[in-house]
């Protein structure tokens, strides 16, 4: 009897403290979920990759994770050795495509100050901002004409600047592009004569700080390429070592699975010190 009210009573705290618990479990996830999605859609937006979704680079990851893992255990016979670069088949999408990420915003920070003289021009030349905006699709730097040619389709489809803007801002996902729409934005709300000359200020101001950067960034890429450089090397080795299953059968034991998430630990957390001290902070989207 004394067991039934003592489970009868615990049975009752446990549904109590779910009722309380379980919204937080199961929206948790979603949240995170919706998140991880967020990020994934500006990175690939950052890399200029229209085509492609956060579904579709997951995949892409754990289809290319698990065929170099079945591939090296095929040709290792070694469980650790497949399983640490099954991870790192599975980072490889995600690392090529924050790398053409970083190599576009470079891009493009040196293609602002033009496409900022051009639209000064416009303006100049008697055109209103959202005529001037549509016609850098067709006249811009290259790189820089499809957005604003999408700019045009949504300006014509709707007739809202505001949101034609907003719009812009989300294809470009590019920290430069975020502060020339919010000037253009406050010169559109609150109007004057000053744009040209605002234009021309900002142009000066983009290119001084492309040149800027530039001069750091080429100063200071030894760092960055020789901390790749050195992460990668035991690997390769590794990798090399593994074409002959019989020199690399002894990390099958405890002691090289140990070895291998040692050497992975101390790899990652070198590489990352080595990019904090070397590469520039990137700058950040704060007018989103």
């Amino acid at each position: 009897m004394g067991a039934l009210l003592g489970l009868t009573f615990g049975t009752g705290i446990l549904l109590i403290w779910r009722s309380f618990h379980a919204p937080a479990e199961r929206y948790a996830p979603s949240w995170r979920r919706l998140e991880l999605h967020r990020r994934l859609e500006e990175l690939i937006a950052q890399a200029g990759l229209e085509a492609v979704t956060p579904r579709q680079l997951i995949l892409s990851s754990a289809g290319l994770g698990a065929i170099i893992g079945m591939v090296f255990l095929a040709v290792s016979r070694t469980w650790p050795i497949a399983l640490a670069f099954t991870l790192f088949g599975a980072y490889a999408p995600m690392a090529l495509v924050r790398m053409r990420a970083r190599a576009r915003q470079r891009e493009l920070r040196d293609l602002w100050p033009d496409a900022v003289d051009n639209l000064a021009s416009a303006i100049r030349a008697g055109l209103a901002l959202p005529e001037a905006l549509t016609q850098l699709g067709s006249r811009g730097p290259e790189p820089l004409r499809r957005p604003f040619e999408r700019f045009g389709e949504d300006y014509r489809a709707t007739g809202r600047f505001g949101h034609s803007l907003d719009m812009l801002k989300r294809r470009l996902a590019d920290p430069t592009g975020d502060r020339v729409v919010e000037s253009l934005r406050i010169a559109r709300d609150v109007g004057g004569s000053d744009l040209g000359r605002l234009l021309r200020t900002l142009s000066s101001f983009l290119r001084e700080d492309a040149r800027t950067r530039s001069e750091l960034e080429t100063r200071q890429s030894w760092v960055v390429n020789a901390a790749r450089l050195a992460v990668a090397a035991p690997w390769i080795l590794l990798a090399l070592l593994s074409l002959r299953s019989a020199s690399v059968q002894a990390f099958n034991a405890p002691s090289g699975w140990l070895v291998l998430a040692g050497g992975a630990g101390l790899c990652l957390v070198a590489y990352r010190l080595m990019m904090h001290i070397g590469r520039l902070p990137q700058e950040e989207r704060v007018l989103r």
